[in-house]
């Protein structure tokens, strides 16, 4: 496998534009979703392709943590997902969690995806003013006192500037792993196609990435991350971010694509 896989290098006529742009989550289900807006604006082409998949810890296997979920009065989320098989994990064991429970979220998106499952009220539900882990800490910070946290993640990626900054402010908690990533297998359906930019979401999907193609080169492609560890994943494999979100201006991957566009195709 070449080295410039995935690789396009631009002429000087299109200098600054791309074409080619690889979501590496699934496609949505809705054709009204704004990333296909993104295409018709600027002409070019998405292909969503997810390059993990998440399997859940059974209720049997979670047990064996110890971990009594309902003695826990803060819970932490950095993701839906971890949204999603919290509450899984509690259907399953029978856990009836409290409505006094805190939940602190990553973003505001993670935030509201709790009304899924709870009566979502302002005053137990909290999340960071820009979606970075500082935000997101910042208002633990505030809430911090007499609350013990539990920590929900995958079994092989957690934060560790979240759990080193609990463990220096002396907080109590513990980590809940209720489900664990693997890399899919994506050669046959990529390694024919070139990408001007591509789009990570999860440190995990980074490292999916290089399992595909470990020759890897950067090159010209531009790499876009969302979050503060996926940013973090990108830099320790050697790739440069360019497009980077949440932040203010930017608060998702679709907004920060479409500033990258609109400069790039001079818009």
């Amino acid at each position: 496998m070449s080295s410039n896989l995935a690789t396009k290098p631009l002429s000087k006529r299109d200098a600054g534009k791309v074409k080619n742009i690889l979501i590496s989550q699934p496609r949505p289900k809705t054709e009204k979703s704004p990333y296909f807006d993104l295409e018709k604006k600027y002409d070019v082409t998405l292909d969503f392709e997810a390059l993990i998949a998440l399997e859940p810890i059974s209720g049997k296997d979670f047990r064996r943590q110890k971990i009594s979920i309902a003695t826990y009065t803060g819970v932490i989320f950095t993701s839906r997902n971890a949204i999603d098989h919290f509450f899984r994990t509690c259907e399953e064991m029978k856990i009836s969690v409290s409505q006094d429970t805190k939940y602190f979220c990553i973003t505001e998106a993670v935030a509201l995806y709790l009304q899924k499952f709870i009566l979502y009220r302002k005053r137990k539900v909290f999340y960071g003013a820009d979606g970075s882990n500082k935000s997101l800490l910042d208002v633990i910070n505030k809430h911090k006192e007499n609350l013990n946290f539990l920590y929900v993640c995958s079994e092989n990626q957690q934060d560790n500037e979240i759990i080193s900054w609990l463990k220096q402010h002396e907080c109590t908690f513990d980590l809940a792993f209720m489900y664990r990533t693997r890399s899919n297998d994506v050669k046959k359906t990529l390694e024919s196609k070139k990408f001007d930019v591509l789009c990570f979401f999860t440190p995990s999907g980074i490292k999916s990435w290089f399992d595909n193609f470990p020759e890897f080169k950067q090159d010209k492609t531009v790499i876009g991350t969302f979050g503060d560890n996926t940013k973090d994943a990108a830099l320790k494999a050697g790739l440069k971010p360019v497009i980077t979100a949440p932040s203010p201006k930017t608060p998702s991957m679709i907004t920060a694509l479409d500033q990258f566009l609109s400069a790039s195709h001079g818009k």
